[in-house]
């Protein structure tokens, strides 16, 4: 599994053009499940099992990542730009990233601290401040190259470290779609769909869309959330914890959970050894709001892998943490379809 994450994290997917990541999930599940793409662009798998569940069950996980995206060429050949998703400019002066289809190296700079009045030292910019330096001489230059629209990966290398540790870019949620790959690999007592959704970063379209063609009675969104166990952070407000095992949650900033379930999934992970947590806070949102709510309704279930430093270059997971979510899942689409 670890080497498919590497391969997806690496793909560039910033949200609204998640083609190549669809296209390499599409490859890997073709031969264990029947697909099709959606008029929205997700990914949709119908997993056969054993037998028909008495209620139908859809996991997902998004495929898009944030980044941004080119909204003017300069004279000079520096290009503008505008976020997709939720970034901190604080993570972003200095980064590279990768440009447009073809992956053209760029940085994101911004004015030097030596020219900064110092009304503006210390101070983080704001993403208008900032643009792309793709070495080009001229606006003519960088018009051979790029074109407005053209949307900008973070540029950062998929590594292990530490003890269990991995850390690369989009991992959020790429980790996520890793693990219903997996899944869907396996032989299943009942009958699954599972949804590799799009544009999750930018109000969840794609978990809306693919909610509404499926019409689950429940919905399962694999999701990466954000720990806080790191410094100055005081245990009240940290989250979760990385190595605590997978997230379920019972409220976010989108979502009430239905409480039955989350209370029987917590129970299910507890009979079977399984380390999970509860997500200690209201914050964040994923498209479980989507899926609650498109067509007929659904009942929905949070199950998210505690992430460090999410939306950045660097996302930060435990491999155990991975191995457990996978788990947990894999009980799941044994019980929920009874």
């Amino acid at each position: 599994m670890l080497e498919l994450l590497q391969e997806l994290s690496l793909l560039p997917g910033v949200s609204g053009r998640e083609d190549l990541v669809r296209e390499r999930i599409a490859r890997e599940v073709a031969p264990y499940a029947q697909c099709k793409t959606d008029p929205s662009g997700n990914l949709i798998a119908y997993k056969k099992g054993a037998q028909t569940g008495a209620k139908t069950v859809l996991f997902s996980a998004h495929m898009d990542e944030v980044g941004f995206i080119v909204t003017y060429i300069e004279e000079s050949g520096l290009l503008r730009f505008a976020a997709v998703g939720g970034i901190d400019t604080r993570v972003v002066v200095g980064k590279s990233v990768l440009v447009g289809d073809s992956g053209l190296y760029g940085v994101i700079g911004t004015k030097a601290i030596h020219m900064q009045s110092p009304g503006e030292q210390g101070k983080a910019p704001s993403m208008d401040d900032l643009y792309i330096d793709i070495g080009a001489s001229s606006k003519e230059e960088a018009e051979k190259a790029v074109h407005l629209g053209d949307r900008a990966k973070f540029a950062s290398s998929f590594e292990p470290f530490g003890q269990g540790m991995i850390k690369g870019p989009a991992l959020d949620d790429r980790v996520g779609c890793a693990i219903l790959i997996q899944l869907l690999k396996q032989d299943l007592p009942y009958d699954i769909v599972c949804a590799f959704t799009v544009q999750e970063e930018t109000g969840c379209l794609g978990g809306k869309t693919a909610a509404f063609g499926v019409n689950p009675d429940i919905g399962v969104i694999l999701e990466a959330t954000t720990a806080s166990d790191i410094a100055g952070v005081e245990p009240g407000k940290q989250v979760c914890q990385v190595g605590g095992g997978p997230v379920l949650s019972f409220m976010d900033k989108g979502t009430i959970y239905d409480f039955d379930l989350y209370r029987q999934a917590l129970a299910w992970a507890g009979e079977a050894g399984i380390p999970c947590q509860s997500k200690a806070a209201v914050a964040g949102g994923n498209e479980s709001r989507a899926v609650q709510s498109a067509a007929g309704g659904a009942k929905v279930l949070g199950l998210s892998l505690p992430c460090r430093y999410l939306h950045s270059p660097s996302c930060v997971l435990q491999v155990e943490d991975m191995e457990n979510d996978l788990a947990l899942v894999r009980l799941l689409a044994q019980r929920l379809p009874e």
